[in-house]
């Protein structure tokens, strides 16, 4: 059974950054992207960033040229570089993997933007 386990939340000053990590437990074969999504309560879990396994990567647009997403191959972990951080960036922020075309989340991990 593979695992996501994220790490990197928590809270931080408006205009600060933070880095989110997420190490996959799988083979890097079969991965077709990775990603992260946030959810705050009573909202629906929204997209943030994308990565393929040729390193395309895909944003929303509320965080185009704030926030970077990368993987490293070598660890099986993708990471997400938040800058430049908004209250309105304050969510659970979820790890996903498509592996072999099945969706994996990771346990999510709380971004709390805030002075």
């Amino acid at each position: 059974q593979v695992q996501l386990v994220e790490s990197g939340g928590g809270l931080v000053q408006p205009g600060g950054s933070l880095r989110l990590s997420c190490a996959f437990s799988g083979s890097i074969f079969g991965i077709r992207a990775m990603g992260w999504y946030r959810q705050t309560p009573g909202k629906q879990r929204e997209l943030v960033a994308t990565i393929t396994g040729g390193g395309s990567t895909n944003y929303a647009d509320s965080v185009k040229g704030r926030f970077t997403v990368s993987r490293d191959n070598a660890k099986n972990t993708v990471y997400l570089q938040l800058n430049s951080l908004k209250p309105e960036d304050t969510a659970v922020y979820y790890c996903n993997v498509n592996w072999y075309g099945s969706s994996y989340w990771g346990q999510g991990t709380q971004v709390t933007v805030s002075s």
